[in-house]
Protein backbone atom coordinates (compact mmCIF):
# COMPACT_ATOMS: atom_id res chain seq x y z
CA UNK A 1 0.00 0.00 0.00
CA UNK A 2 0.82 3.40 -0.36
CA UNK A 3 -0.19 6.32 1.85
CA UNK A 4 -0.67 9.95 -0.12
CA UNK A 5 -1.80 13.40 2.10
CA UNK A 6 -0.59 16.74 2.37
CA UNK A 7 0.62 17.86 6.02
CA UNK A 8 1.67 21.27 8.10
CA UNK A 9 4.62 21.53 10.25
CA UNK A 10 2.45 19.23 12.79
CA UNK A 11 1.62 16.89 10.51
CA UNK A 12 -2.33 18.09 10.40
CA UNK A 13 -4.27 17.24 7.51
CA UNK A 14 -7.67 18.46 8.37
CA UNK A 15 -10.53 20.49 10.16
CA UNK A 16 -14.32 20.02 10.42
CA UNK A 17 -14.01 17.52 7.70
CA UNK A 18 -12.03 19.52 4.95
CA UNK A 19 -8.61 19.77 3.99
CA UNK A 20 -6.16 22.55 5.85
CA UNK A 21 -3.89 23.14 2.92
CA UNK A 22 -4.99 23.06 -0.87
CA UNK A 23 -2.35 23.45 -3.14
CA UNK A 24 -3.17 23.46 -6.99
CA UNK A 25 0.53 21.68 -7.75
CA UNK A 26 -0.09 18.68 -4.63
CA UNK A 27 -3.49 18.32 -6.28
CA UNK A 28 -2.62 17.57 -9.50
CA UNK A 29 0.24 15.31 -8.22
CA UNK A 30 -2.46 13.52 -6.33
CA UNK A 31 -4.50 12.79 -9.56
CA UNK A 32 -1.21 11.85 -11.32
CA UNK A 33 -0.37 9.40 -8.82
CA UNK A 34 -4.04 7.42 -8.43
CA UNK A 35 -5.77 7.86 -11.09
CA UNK A 36 -6.56 4.57 -12.83
CA UNK A 37 -5.51 2.76 -9.47
CA UNK A 38 -7.53 2.31 -6.25
CA UNK A 39 -7.87 4.55 -3.27
CA UNK A 40 -9.16 3.90 0.17
CA UNK A 41 -10.68 6.03 2.32
CA UNK A 42 -12.72 6.33 5.57
CA UNK A 43 -16.92 7.32 5.14
CA UNK A 44 -15.49 11.11 6.70
CA UNK A 45 -13.40 11.41 3.25
CA UNK A 46 -15.65 10.50 0.90
CA UNK A 47 -18.18 12.66 2.37
CA UNK A 48 -15.59 15.90 1.68
CA UNK A 49 -15.64 14.91 -1.86
CA UNK A 50 -17.32 17.35 -4.15
CA UNK A 51 -21.39 16.07 -4.44
CA UNK A 52 -20.02 13.54 -1.98
CA UNK A 53 -18.82 11.45 -4.98
CA UNK A 54 -16.79 9.31 -5.22
CA UNK A 55 -12.92 10.14 -7.31
CA UNK A 56 -13.82 9.42 -10.64
CA UNK A 57 -11.61 7.12 -12.93
CA UNK A 58 -10.09 5.13 -9.41
CA UNK A 59 -11.59 2.16 -7.24
CA UNK A 60 -12.85 3.65 -4.33
CA UNK A 61 -12.93 1.58 -1.37
CA UNK A 62 -14.53 3.27 1.51
CA UNK A 63 -14.63 1.71 5.34
CA UNK A 64 -18.07 2.40 6.90
CA UNK A 65 -20.50 0.90 9.09
CA UNK A 66 -23.45 3.15 7.83
CA UNK A 67 -25.79 1.13 6.06
CA UNK A 68 -27.62 4.18 5.04
CA UNK A 69 -24.87 5.47 3.01
CA UNK A 70 -24.29 1.99 1.60
CA UNK A 71 -27.86 1.75 0.34
CA UNK A 72 -27.15 5.62 -1.25
CA UNK A 73 -24.51 4.23 -3.54
CA UNK A 74 -26.22 0.99 -4.26
CA UNK A 75 -26.47 2.07 -8.04
CA UNK A 76 -23.38 3.48 -8.71
CA UNK A 77 -20.94 1.46 -9.93
CA UNK A 78 -23.82 -0.33 -12.59
CA UNK A 79 -24.09 3.28 -14.10
CA UNK A 80 -20.44 3.79 -13.81
CA UNK A 81 -17.59 1.91 -15.93
CA UNK A 82 -14.44 3.65 -14.86
CA UNK A 83 -15.42 5.02 -11.45
CA UNK A 84 -16.13 1.95 -8.69
CA UNK A 85 -17.01 1.97 -5.32
CA UNK A 86 -16.82 -0.40 -2.51
CA UNK A 87 -17.60 -0.51 1.42
CA UNK A 88 -15.76 -2.48 3.76
CA UNK A 89 -15.95 -2.92 7.92
CA UNK A 90 -12.34 -4.19 8.32
CA UNK A 91 -8.70 -5.05 7.10
CA UNK A 92 -9.94 -8.97 6.33
CA UNK A 93 -12.85 -7.24 3.30
CA UNK A 94 -10.35 -4.91 2.61
CA UNK A 95 -7.79 -7.34 1.43
CA UNK A 96 -10.91 -9.30 -0.61
CA UNK A 97 -11.36 -6.12 -2.77
CA UNK A 98 -7.96 -5.53 -3.22
CA UNK A 99 -6.74 -8.77 -4.50
CA UNK A 100 -9.41 -8.40 -7.55
CA UNK A 101 -7.06 -5.29 -7.93
CA UNK A 102 -3.34 -6.77 -7.43
CA UNK A 103 -2.39 -5.06 -10.79
CA UNK A 104 -2.89 -1.59 -9.65
CA UNK A 105 -1.47 0.25 -7.16
CA UNK A 106 -3.18 0.79 -3.66
CA UNK A 107 -3.41 4.15 -2.49
CA UNK A 108 -4.57 4.99 1.30
CA UNK A 109 -5.98 8.82 0.84
CA UNK A 110 -7.27 9.31 4.77
CA UNK A 111 -8.50 10.30 6.98
CA UNK A 112 -6.72 9.87 9.76
CA UNK A 113 -8.07 6.85 11.68
CA UNK A 114 -7.77 5.12 8.21
CA UNK A 115 -4.33 6.41 8.17
CA UNK A 116 -3.43 5.25 11.55
CA UNK A 117 -4.96 1.92 10.98
CA UNK A 118 -3.29 1.11 7.59
CA UNK A 119 0.06 2.40 8.27
CA UNK A 120 1.86 -0.42 9.06
CA UNK A 121 0.62 -2.37 5.59
CA UNK A 122 2.11 0.34 3.89
CA UNK A 123 5.75 0.54 1.94
CA UNK A 124 5.28 3.66 0.68
CA UNK A 125 4.58 7.29 2.04
CA UNK A 126 3.89 10.20 -0.31
CA UNK A 127 3.78 13.37 1.86
CA UNK A 128 3.97 16.45 0.57
CA UNK A 129 4.89 19.29 3.45
CA UNK A 130 3.88 22.36 3.88
CA UNK A 131 5.97 24.60 5.93
CA UNK A 132 3.33 26.28 7.96
CA UNK A 133 1.23 26.06 10.95
CA UNK A 134 -2.93 25.70 10.56
CA UNK A 135 -5.36 24.63 12.84
CA UNK A 136 -5.92 21.37 11.75
CA UNK A 137 -8.21 18.61 13.83
CA UNK A 138 -7.04 15.85 12.24
CA UNK A 139 -3.37 14.25 11.81
CA UNK A 140 -1.60 12.09 10.01
CA UNK A 141 0.36 9.94 11.88
CA UNK A 142 4.06 11.03 12.97
CA UNK A 143 6.64 9.22 10.84
CA UNK A 144 8.70 7.01 13.00
CA UNK A 145 12.43 7.30 11.46
CA UNK A 146 13.23 3.81 12.75
CA UNK A 147 10.93 2.77 10.11
CA UNK A 148 10.84 5.00 7.40
CA UNK A 149 13.53 7.10 5.29
CA UNK A 150 13.58 10.20 3.38
CA UNK A 151 13.96 8.39 -0.33
CA UNK A 152 13.33 11.58 -2.01
CA UNK A 153 12.51 15.44 -1.90
CA UNK A 154 12.08 18.32 -4.21
CA UNK A 155 11.72 21.95 -2.39
CA UNK A 156 8.64 24.05 -3.73
CA UNK A 157 7.34 27.47 -3.05
CA UNK A 158 4.28 28.95 -3.67
CA UNK A 159 4.16 32.62 -3.05
CA UNK A 160 5.55 33.02 0.50
CA UNK A 161 4.88 29.57 1.20
CA UNK A 162 7.37 26.91 1.30
CA UNK A 163 6.72 23.03 0.59
CA UNK A 164 8.32 20.11 -0.80
CA UNK A 165 7.33 16.69 -2.07
CA UNK A 166 8.77 13.80 -0.15
CA UNK A 167 8.62 10.07 -0.96
CA UNK A 168 9.40 7.47 2.47
CA UNK A 169 10.24 4.07 2.07
CA UNK A 170 9.92 1.41 4.64
CA UNK A 171 13.48 0.34 5.96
Amino acid sequence: MIMIACVDKNMGIGKDGKLIISLKEDMEFFKKKTFGQVVIMGKKTLLSFREQKPLKGRINIVFTHDKKMILNYKNFNSENDDTKIYFVNNIVELNEILDKYKSLEHFVIGGESIYKMLIDFSDVIYLTEVDKICAADTFFPKINKSVWIKEYSEEKKYGDLNYSFNKYIRV
